[in-house]
């Protein structure tokens, strides 16, 4: 065997790894490789597609679906309630959107988004951290649980060998336990940036790219004895890996190199950028079929208004109102609406009764709104009572575990009971 024979041969049996190592590569990128290399094809373009949004610090519900027209209502809350003149009535049902969600008003006529009403658990808790381990562990009985729900959904879909990443992260503050799985690979990123070649400090822009591009077309070529990559296990695999680095790299900067959107306006927000890399994540097609995102920011702020609710609480309802209508429009102008669902949720709702400050404390039952086109649409369930309360709080009337599987079984094709550890009713979200 020749000196250049062997080097090759060593050189080929490390190069995964060295790639992968590479910090002009993205961990995800190679990832996702490995995954389609082992797999022989790229994702399936008709996979349904599940968005979780994380309304950080407990959201009012009772301001942002308002009963304007109950005169308990009007008492409880003397100093931020909202009139009928100022909210965007959904019909004669006697609610209405706040103020400044009036683009959630053209989705609802639109049948683009569900409202459903008075979502919570038993007993639930109205401390921070404890009530979002139950949301995002779906077991609040049990402080011992390790992994989220759509970690052990990912974990579902990666044992079904769709792909090695079938989750993903977008943002930038703490990991979500949601999120946490046993075994599936769940990437945080910060924008579609993460997910695109860089260049190696001092080498030109396209260097990381022609590297790849040059070990696959070295490792098709005849090496004497050696034969071609596909005479060779080892080779062959290298090959196949760093041709599916390439192709997924080339389709992530084809989708960037398509911004700005001439006729898609995102709103300057944080959500609608996070919104915006999710969209594009969807159309470069690679196989991620849940993403978690939020709004509120990393520490417990952003929903928690004790006090001067009105201004940050319409501003952060603005944003989700905007964002979210922005990024359906996105998806409607490819085509892709029907195939993703968006998913809001809160770690709890807001007492009934403002508290001095011109704000609320810790509450408990909370509408979860859903978007996309494959949804009914409308309000579901009836408005929990402002009267019959929890502790000055309302009461649910919905597990919200009811809707994690719905989404499981009827969304994502996922048992839910496998997820959940037990089985709950569904609710009647879809159209078909």
């Amino acid at each position: 065997m020749t000196a250049n024979r062997r080097e090759f041969l060593k050189g080929s049996f490390e190069l995964a790894g060295l790639i992968s190592l590479s910090p002009a590569v993205p961990a995800f990128l190679w990832r996702t490789a490995r995954a389609q290399a082992a797999f022989g094809t790229a994702a399936a373009s008709d996979q349904t597609v599940l968005i979780v949004l994380q309304l950080t610090g407990g959201n009012d519900g009772l301001n942002t679906v308002i009963p304007y027209e109950n005169d308990a209502y009007a008492k409880a809350r003397p100093t931020i309630r909202f009139t009928r003149r100022e909210v965007h009535r959904i019909g004669r049902t006697g609610l209405g959107f706040h103020p400044r969600m009036k683009a959630f008003l053209r989705l609802l006529d639109e049948q683009m988004l569900t409202v459903v009403q008075g979502v919570g658990y038993p007993n639930s808790k109205r401390e921070h951290a404890a009530a979002m381990r139950d949301w995002q562990t779906a077991s609040p009985q049990n402080d011992e649980t390790q992994t989220g729900w759509l970690g052990r959904a990912a974990d579902q879909i990666a044992s079904e060998r769709i792909g090695e990443v079938p989750a993903t992260f977008v943002s930038n503050i703490a990991f979500p336990m949601a999120l946490r799985a046993k075994d599936a690979i769940v990437p945080a990123i910060r924008s579609l940036k993460d997910w695109t070649f860089r260049p190696l400090p001092g080498q030109p822009a396209n260097s990381q790219r022609d590297f790849l591009e040059h070990v696959t077309r070295a490792t098709s070529e005849p090496l004497g004895d050696a034969g071609k990559a596909a005479d060779n296990p080892l080779l062959e695999l290298v090959r196949r890996q760093t041709l599916s680095a390439c192709t997924v790299g080339r389709r992530l900067e084809a989708v960037a190199e398509r911004r700005p959107r001439a006729n898609v306006v995102y709103p300057n927000f944080g959500l609608a950028e996070r919104l915006r890399t999710i969209a594009d994540l969807i159309r470069a097609d690679l196989g991620t079929r849940i993403f978690f995102t939020e709004l509120g920011g990393g520490d417990f702020g952003g929903f928690d208004n004790h006090a001067n609710q009105r201004g940050n609480h319409g501003a952060l309802l603005h944003q989700l109102a905007e964002s979210v209508a922005a990024f359906l429009d996105d998806l409607k102008r490819d085509r892709l609406a029907d195939r993703v669902v968006l998913m809001t949720f809160s770690e709890f709702g807001r007492t009934v009764a403002e508290n001095g400050r011109r704000g609320t404390d810790h509450g408990a039952a909370a509408p979860v709104f859903l978007a996309g086109a494959a949804l009914r649409g409308g309000l579901v369930g009836d408005h929990p009572s402002l009267t019959d309360l929890d502790n000055n709080a309302l009461r649910h009337h919905t597990d919200f575990r009811q809707v994690y599987a719905t989404m499981l079984d009827r969304w994502l094709g996922i048992d839910s009971q496998t997820v959940l550890g037990r089985r709950f009713p569904s609710l009647d979200l879809f159209r078909s």
